[in-house]
């Protein structure tokens, strides 16, 4: 058995020891440009004029490019589908720049130095347009961000760029006005979560050449080679065919990485100048000018009656997208469908989200994608009315949460795995519940509180997610698996190579695995929406089966056996019963290697999942109160989850645990702030907080894990849904503590303070 043991990452060793593994250590041929971004200093304006010759005279520029040098394709930065649900709204440069530190110049020199240099010396007149930096008055404002055609095919949302709206997506099941009719309770509340940095370690940077066929050839820390390759080739006007994506190992992405930030402009200057260019964004910029998590405002009504049965449920939602609409209708989408299915069994709910364009820096992709909003607002109303019906808030969760086994409604797949009452029974025991719920006093100031969530989310996205793989048997008898997926630093190589050794009946040793090249590997998505395990591990098992079939069959033939005797072992196939009996895999290799009549042992097997199975996690909270201050310290969190079999349990936990931190980040500590003119103030990590260790008190994360039939061996995902719960259960424990319930994230000191005296309480 390989599947359910924790190997160590296979790149564990390269890291710790410094190997040249990452983009900026792959740049090995001499004479590569540098390139420099010029940005915008202003939220909203028009180039009236700009002037290069001064900053083109400095020794060492080779070039400097501006909108007029720049063909005006426009493309979506983000790809997730061909053709993208995202409007084409980027160009290389243009003449109108959308917020501070859009693109306005690219600058290409000898060395960075240079290009810095020349950077300062270009002059710009700017005709400066009032800009939108408030997503409420975004819709139907008088000032249009983007005029002109902007969606390339035919939205899959609403979308109206005259109106500044992005995307207008709406489900329902049962009359909602009809059972809110008949509901003892009512409840209406406005929730609001912030923008949020990646905050990667390693900065979004890019490098490019021209291989040896000619083809422009782009190497980066990225989540999806084939989604790239094209975003790429659409943004600078070539062939697809003439431009080859590589990834590199991956120094942290989050969702960050999935979009074409970097990739365009070298493709763009080694196509110009045929010389190999690399672009290096430093912190500043990666705060500045990358992208965010979506800042969303939702609005729910809730009604149920006196027991605790909720009879309706009615969401609405608006989400800034920024600048520009990458990923803007699906992440608004999720907000509510990776959301309210949690709460299928309820008769009626409505569901409506809308997103728009602001001046402000773009929002994308981020770890929870939607979920972890509307997660934030379902989960404390859920809370909130707990509180209005005196119930126990876990008791009101356990009343109307789905089950193993249930299926229509809002729900689009049956659920084959769920274990809430077992995660839901641990966590309670784990955070001693019954025994500090909801309060404890343990100073004169001091007050602790506990608060519960629930989430779930999905493992890729039926009907689109889809991955192919290539398995080989090698001529020493070990195997080659051959994947478009990247490592995102998750483990995901170790994973897949352990799926593919337990489909193979061998060790750890007997695979290696070759990842992340246009040229070579087989068309995958990507590595996002919490795919990888559940779609890449699936095409693996597929591959496993297929080789492992036709290696019994070759050995039925040259052994004159029947292939339901046969067992293939790790170097051998051999009789069940008889182990004298054995052909050699070097034996079976080299035959098909050699002579006329030769067919090298291969396979090939494709994935796409029809369903979304979905991870199940319960979140519970301690914080400890200051009553004089608003000051929380977070005392315990316990996450509690069922992501089906656990292939490897080490990386599981430390996914859970790093997803956890995100969370708690976002629930206390990290915000995105601007000024009145869209300048942004938390531009580096001296003003933008982010959690450490010493701030968090004990850390918890178990699995009570549920069988999903539909994934390999077992498998669900985890990546995603750990980032959920945190902020709910956090917000729900200082109401508990104090009597204040914050609904706008970060919950700081400073709102705690002034909600207890507003509530006048201690």
């Amino acid at each position: 058995m390989v599947v359910g043991k924790s190997y160590k990452k296979l790149d564990s060793e390269a890291i710790l020891t410094g190997r040249p593994i990452y983009t900026d250590d792959l740049i090995n041929q001499k004479n590569v440009l540098s390139i420099k971004i010029l940005r915008s200093p202003y939220a909203f304006a028009k180039i009236k004029d700009i002037n290069v010759e001064k900053a083109k005279s400095l020794d060492g520029v080779v070039d400097i490019y501006t909108y007029k040098d720049v063909e005006q394709i426009r493309y979506s930065e983000g790809g997730e589908a061909a053709p993208e649900m995202s409007p084409h709204d980027r160009v290389l440069l243009e003449p109108i720049v959308r917020f501070v530190g859009d693109e306005v110049a690219i600058v290409v020199a000898e060395d960075e130095r240079i290009a810095e240099k020349a950077r300062k010396l270009i002059k710009v007149d700017y005709e400066v347009f009032e800009p939108i930096l408030d997503m409420e008055k975004a819709l139907d404002n008088e000032i249009i961000i983007h005029e002109g055609k902007r969606y390339h095919g035919k939205p899959f949302t609403k979308y109206d760029n005259n109106r500044n709206l992005v995307s207008d997506f709406s489900l329902s099941e049962g009359d909602v006005d009809k059972e809110f009719k008949d509901c003892d309770v009512i409840l209406e509340r406005e929730y609001r979560t912030q923008a949020q940095q990646h905050c990667s370690m390693e900065t979004n940077r890019s490098y490019a050449y021209i291989d040896n066929k000619g083809k422009i050839t782009i190497i980066s820390g990225n989540q999806t080679i084939s989604h790239m390759r094209r975003q790429t080739a659409q943004a600078i006007g070539v062939p697809l065919k003439n431009v080859r994506l590589k990834a590199a190992k991956v120094g942290g992405a989050f969702g960050g990485k999935k979009l074409a930030i970097t990739e365009p402009y070298v493709a763009f200057v080694t196509n110009k100048t045929k010389r190999p260019s690399k672009l290096i964004l430093d912190r500043e910029e990666m705060f500045m000018a990358t992208s965010v998590r979506h800042p969303i405002i939702t609005r729910i009504k809730i009604g149920a009656d006196k027991n605790g049965n909720i009879k309706a449920i009615d969401m609405k939602v608006l989400s800034n997208t920024g600048a520009y609409g990458s990923n803007a209708a699906a992440v608004t989408m999720e907000s509510g469908q990776n959301v309210l299915p949690m709460y299928a069994r309820v008769p009626a709910i409505r569901f409506n989200g809308k997103s728009v364009y602001t001046n402000m820096v773009p929002s994308g992709p981020l770890r929870g994608y939607g979920t972890t909003q509307g997660t934030f607002a379902m989960a404390s109303i859920m809370n909130e009315l707990a509180r209005e019906l005196k119930m126990d808030p876990v008791e009101l969760l356990l009343k109307n949460t789905i089950r193993k086994g249930d299926e229509g409604g809002i729900l689009p797949h049956k659920m084959r795995s769920f274990n809430v009452e077992e995660c839901i029974k641990r966590g309670k025991d784990l955070i001693e519940w019954d025994k500090k719920f909801p309060r404890v006093k343990v100073g004169e100031n001091k007050v602790r509180g506990v608060g519960a969530a629930l989430a779930l989310h999905t493992s890729g996205i039926a009907g689109q997610d889809t991955a192919t793989v290539i398995l080989r048997l090698e001529e020493d008898g070990s195997y080659m698996l051959m994947v478009g997926s990247s490592d995102l630093g998750t483990g995901a190589e170790t994973v897949l190579c352990q799926i593919a050794a337990e489909s193979l009946n061998t060790d750890m040793d007997s695979i290696s695995i070759c990842t992340g090249d246009t040229n070579t590997a087989p068309y995958e998505t990507g590595a996002y929406a919490s795919c990888t395990t559940y779609i890449t591990g699936n095409a693996v098992v597929r591959a496993g089966e297929k080789l492992k079939e036709k290696l019994l069959e070759i050995a039925s033939k040259k052994m004159c056996l029947a292939k339901s005797d046969l067992l293939l072992e790790k170097d051998r196939i051999k009789h069940k019963k008889d182990e004298t009996m054995y052909v050699l895999l070097t034996e079976i290799v080299r035959e098909s290697l050699i002579g006329e009549n030769t067919d090298q042992i291969m396979v090939k097997a494709s994935y796409g999942s029809r369903e979304k199975p979905r991870p199940f996690m319960a979140g519970f909270a301690e914080v400890e109160v200051d009553t004089l201050t608003g000051k929380v310290d977070l005392i315990k969190f316990v996450l509690v989850a069922d992501c089906g079999t656990i292939i490897n349990p080490n990386l599981a936990k430390v996914q859970a645990e790093g997803g956890l931190m995100q969370g708690i980040g976002l629930a206390l500590y990290e915000d995105v702030i601007y000024n009145k003119r869209g300048n942004l103030l938390t531009n580096n990590f001296m003003h933008y907080n982010i959690p450490i260790k010493s701030d968090v008190g004990e850390v918890i994360v178990e699995f009570r894990s549920d069988y999903e039939p539909t994934g390999p061996y077992g498998a669900k995902s985890i990546g995603e849904a750990v980032v959920h719960t945190p902020s709910p259960a956090i917000a729900n424990a200082i109401c508990n503590a104090v009597g204040f319930q914050g609904r706008e994230l970060p919950i700081t000191p400073e709102k705690v303070f002034m909600g207890m005296r507003e509530i006048k309480k201690y």
